[in-house]
């Protein structure tokens, strides 16, 4: 039998209206998020870095010399700051460190490669305050956890020193939408179906190729890259991108911790505040971070 919050987050998902029209669709999603808003004792402080708009999330006890580099969800299409401001801070907070909050760059405004390269750049910010790579961890969901792998190959191929870990949650790593679950578990997604993935992938590859390896990472060398926690629902249609992604990194040596986790939803995490699960998730997130970004 399922559990009650997740029937009533379902219900609550299915009353939500989803405009065709993309502009709409990103207002409604910040105005989602900013509904939760954050507890009284985060601290967020809107900084520029490197050009880009950006916000500190801070938690009392917080280490300022390590820091999660946040990557939002939403399909390189919509999501901000403010849709994702009450899951960064409780990220940090379950991390035990500042988290930098990104807002990269969206298409079809700025189509790939734009997002990697504002990711490359977030981290090249946090080095230049004098973070140690080591002391990063960069997190994502969705499309922005499928950006935590492409910008560490990024990073790796720029020559950077890789950070201590990346967080993916739920993370869409296919442009195509081939994977087996896109179609065996779309009646039990609320959220993503594979006519949505294909259009978002449209407007962000605008004509590139869609095994471009930092747009779709499955295609990518792996080599190097950093200890890798991967979180997924059971009933999303993206569980075969999870599995897929940690596989390939699995079999070029990179560790990797994949958790498949019952009866959750696309990025879960997002609803902490009336899912019990959705917490334990985050601090099962910022018990890996603490555990690989150690001084």
């Amino acid at each position: 039998m399922a559990e009650p919050e997740i029937v009533a987050l379902r219900a609550k998902l299915a009353s939500w209206l989803r405009p065709a029209d993309s502009r709409q669709r990103r207002l409604d999603f910040d105005a989602q998020g900013r509904e939760y808003g954050i507890p009284a004792d985060v601290t967020v402080e809107p900084v520029t870095a490197n050009g880009l708009r950006a916000e500190w999330t801070v938690t009392p006890g917080a280490s300022g010399d390590a820091a999660i580099l946040y990557l939002h969800g939403g399909g390189y299409v919509i999501g901000s700051l403010d849709s994702h401001r009450h899951l960064v801070a409780e990220a940090g907070r379950a991390a035990g460190c500042w988290a930098l909050a990104l807002d990269y760059r969206l298409a079809p405004e700025e189509p790939f490669p734009a997002a990697v390269d504002d990711a490359l750049s977030g981290y090249r910010y946090l080095l230049a305050r004098g973070i140690a790579p080591g002391r990063v961890a960069i997190a994502g969901d969705s499309a922005g956890g499928g950006q935590v792998v492409a910008s560490m190959v990024a990073i790796r191929d720029a020559g950077l020193p890789q950070p201590g870990c990346g967080w993916c949650i739920s993370p869409w790593v296919d442009m195509e939408a081939i994977g087996e679950t896109m179609t065996s578990k779309a009646a039990a997604d609320p959220t993503v179906q594979k006519a949505g993935i294909l259009e978002m992938a449209g407007l962000y590859l605008n004509g590139a190729d869609p095994r471009s390896p930092l747009a779709a990472p499955l295609y990518a060398d792996l080599t190097g890259l950093a200890p890798l926690l991967i979180q997924v629902g059971a009933a999303e249609t993206l569980l075969d991108d999870a599995i897929r992604l940690a596989k390939l990194a699995g079999a070029v040596d990179v560790h990797v911790e994949l958790q498949i986790w019952p009866e959750m939803i696309h990025v879960w995490h997002l609803f902490h505040r009336e899912l019990k699960a959705g917490l334990r998730a985050i601090e099962a997130g910022g018990a890996f971070i603490r555990a690989h970004t150690t001084a």
